[in-house]
């Protein structure tokens, strides 16, 4: 007997679509600021970044 698994298929829609616009900026911004290859890798890691970043130094600033 095969066992069924359902699948549960979301989407988000549109603030995955600004999410992913807030990402490809964050690249653009990181990416103007570097100067070598290394720097560049380094740019778009920090775009991934970018979002943990922020909500640990509120959460700081907030006392949390």
């Amino acid at each position: 007997m095969a066992e069924r698994i359902k699948r549960i298929k979301t989407t988000g829609g549109a603030i995955d679509f600004v999410l992913f616009l807030a990402y490809i900026g964050a690249v653009v911004y990181f990416w103007i600021q570097a100067t070598g290859f290394w720097s560049h890798v380094w740019a778009v890691i920090k775009a991934i970044a970018w979002p943990a970043i922020l909500v640990y130094k509120g959460m700081h600033a907030l006392g949390v």
